[in-house]
């Protein structure tokens, strides 16, 4: 009996045990279902594109060069190089002496040529009296008709001599113009082969010259920027790490290259020495070819991601959270820290200011007020 009382005993607090973790598995049961609350990603500030004016550039690479390089060679041969004036870098004013050339055999020349025509005019001096008096006599008939032709044609010889006395008296003394060589224009010299002491040929080069020390820049662009540009229109050109200034086309090639299909801009650069430019520097320039209206977003609020620009839009927001969805954006030109956006975005769309980089398609951000 004891036992029967024992084992009912037994079954019965079994029983009441398997119930009560029956019941409190079922008392638990709806905290596990309950979903916990998403976690942050990243505290954002919201942003919207905004819809302005456009400033429309065009960009080019192209290098320095002189407006007009001239070339000063020397006018005379077979004389000696006895002064050489200036070098490389010296600014210069047109008709400045840069060289001499020895001019002992030229002035010797010219004293040959003086005596030539001092004796020339000497000789139609004799010429003329002898005509003179052959006219008067002739009607006497002293003299016959072929004699007085005679004394005639000598004066027009003698006049003819003097002539060519003078002729090459002028020669002689262009001879000894040339023993100076000038500057034919104002500018810098940028380039000397003269050597003191050398033998110029007649046309060598002795120095290079860039006129009024004037530059320009020539930016290279495809045919369809060019159609784009036009006379006058204004340029920004940079040398980096130098400095840069805006100058204004003055002339667009007439041919494009026939292996590039490009063609030179020309942008005359006022004063572009004081600015630190020379000629043969690389530069890059860019047109401002008119404005346009267009949507803007900062340079922040953009993620670059396997060569492709992206931002972040709030989809769903409750309170101050909300979930994020990557967007893909063709971008255009950029307008100081804000890039145009072409394609993707509409002016209503919420996107996240910044840290785009930190978050992923999806996500849950807490949105705060800036």
């Amino acid at each position: 009996m004891t036992k029967r009382k024992t084992g009912l005993f037994l079954t019965t607090l079994g029983i009441l045990t398997g119930l009560g973790v029956f019941i409190a598995g079922r008392s638990n049961q709806p905290a596990a279902d309950t979903v916990a609350a998403p976690r942050p990603a990243l505290s954002v500030t919201v942003i919207r594109p905004v819809l302005r004016d456009i400033a429309m550039t065009l960009s080019a690479n192209g290098s320095i060069a002189a407006w007009q390089e001239a070339v000063i060679g020397a006018e005379i041969s077979d004389l000696r190089l006895t002064e050489i004036n200036v070098q490389v870098g010296d600014k210069v004013g047109k008709g400045q002496v840069l060289a001499v050339f020895a001019d002992e055999s030229v002035l010797t020349d010219v004293a040959r040529s003086r005596a030539a025509l001092a004796e020339a005019e000497a000789n139609l001096a004799d010429a003329r009296d002898n005509a003179e008096r052959a006219k008067q006599i002739m009607a006497s008939g002293a003299l016959s008709g072929q004699q007085v032709n005679q004394y005639l044609t000598g004066e027009k010889t003698a006049r003819a001599k003097v002539q060519s006395a003078k002729a090459q008296l002028d020669s002689q003394l262009l001879r000894l113009k040339y023993t100076q060589v000038l500057a034919s224009d104002d500018g810098v010299i940028s380039s000397r082969s003269a050597t003191l002491g050398a033998v110029a040929a007649r046309g060598q080069e002795l120095f290079r010259l860039i006129r009024q020390n004037r530059l320009e820049w020539r930016g290279e662009v495809t045919a369809a920027e060019m159609a784009q540009l036009g006379i006058g229109m204004t340029a920004s050109v940079e040398v980096p790490n130098v400095g840069g200034l805006q100058g204004k086309i003055r002339a667009l090639a007439p041919t494009l290259d026939e292996n590039s299909r490009n063609g030179l801009v020309y942008v005359d650069l006022p004063d572009a020495s004081r600015h630190g430019l020379r000629a043969g520097m690389f530069a890059r320039g860019e047109f401002d070819i008119g404005a346009k209206a267009g949507l803007i977003v900062p340079q922040t609020a953009l993620s670059l991601r396997d060569g492709f620009s992206y931002v972040f839009r709030l989809d769903e927001q409750n309170g101050d959270l909300a979930k994020v969805s990557q967007v893909k954006v063709q971008l255009g030109q950029r307008s100081g820290d804000s890039f145009e956006i072409l394609s993707g975005l509409a002016p209503e769309d919420r996107l996240v200011a910044g840290g785009a980089a930190f978050l992923a398609d999806g996500d849950t951000v807490r949105v705060v007020q800036p």
